[in-house]
């Protein structure tokens, strides 16, 4: 399972609310009523991920200790990582089953590898045009490997476990520093008859095969959007925090349910090492059910609960936040 602690950007940080005990009880749940053997833990502020990958530690969860770096340039990665890294060597020294994951997505997440100032210029630049589509890929590649090989070896002189980066398969990652292969992959409907090939392909590679970053949302045909499922929702031009939706969209929790069960089953069958659904729960998107239904950000919302306003759940009355169907589905899976 992923277990968001804040994603940073721009100094403002996506969870407001960050109670250690709080961690500490979801995380608990994340083990005990999901099943989870592993988590990863992902966020920009090293301190919040060493608390809670301490508290997963505990719990006797695998640790994937993963620093989540967004629109930084490459000295400022570095920089996230190297702290990070000495976080985590303490804790593995402690006895903990760590792995590092050297960030997510750099190409598009952060500055300096594409064009643009946001992820969805990068991406549009990387597409077009077409007939310099594969030479701009190749440019990229050889942009990202250097910097991977410069990341790895300054996380080896701080840490001693093992190491992996969570990719995008365009960005044709060199595996050599690393003891992992980790790719994030979406089934989408345009791919949807040749993902099993595919990741059977993958995971017939030289290292253990990761998949980190699948999910969907709780909308209708949410799954067959892939990587285009938050397409859906209004962000404030200035804090880019999500406003609504941008249309009405038919909740449909069985259809995230399905889509992750399926997915899960995959991996499993096709030799997939390690498998982290994205994610417990995703702050900023509550579950409105009354009113108009576009202000039900949860519907676009990529976590396995329902984030609640200004009041408990029926489930864990403690907590603020209700199991959608996916809770059950991904329970039932790892159960088995």
């Amino acid at each position: 399972m992923t277990y968001d602690t804040g994603l940073v950007v721009h100094g403002q940080t996506s969870r407001e609310d960050f109670d250690p005990e709080v961690v500490r009880r979801e995380l608990a749940i994340i083990r005990d009523d999901l099943h989870c053997n592993a988590v990863q833990i992902i966020g920009g502020d090293p301190d919040r991920l060493e608390l809670a990958a301490g508290a997963a530690a505990e719990l006797g969860l695998e640790v994937w200790f993963s620093p989540y770096p967004l629109e930084l340039d490459a000295e400022q990665i570095l920089t996230l990582f190297r702290d990070c890294a000495e976080r985590a060597e303490r804790l593995r020294r402690q006895g903990a089953a760590v792995v590092f994951v050297a960030g997510v997505e750099l190409s598009v997440m952060s500055r300096g590898f594409l064009p643009g100032e946001s992820p969805e210029e990068r991406v549009a630049h990387l597409m077009s045009p077409p007939e310099r589509r594969a030479e701009a890929m190749r440019e990229l590649g050889a942009r990202i490997n250097a910097f991977l090989r410069d990341a790895a070896a300054a996380i080896r002189e701080r840490f001693r476990g093992k190491l992996t980066y969570a990719s995008i398969q365009f960005e044709q990652v060199d595996w050599a520093p690393f003891d992992i292969a980790t790719y994030e992959l979406l089934r989408s409907a345009e791919i949807a008859g040749q993902f099993r090939d595919a990741v059977r392909t993958l995971a017939q590679g030289p290292k253990p095969l990761a998949v980190t970053g699948f999910g969907t949302a709780a909308y209708r045909g949410a799954g067959d959007r892939g990587g285009r499922v938050l397409e859906v929702v209004e962000h404030d031009p200035q804090t880019k925090a999500p406003v609504r939706l941008n249309g009405i969209y038919e909740r449909d929790e069985a259809g995230q349910a399905a889509y992750l069960s399926e997915l899960l089953e995959i991996f499993e069958t096709e030799g997939v090492d390690s498998a982290f659904v994205f994610l417990f729960a995703l702050s900023g998107y509550p579950h409105r059910p009354d009113g108009d239904p576009r202000d039900d950000l949860d519907r676009a919302g990529l976590g396995i609960v329902k984030l609640l306003e200004g009041r408990r759940g029926q489930t864990y009355p403690d907590m603020d936040w209700e199991p959608k169907a996916a809770f059950a589905a991904v329970a039932q899976r790892y159960r088995s």
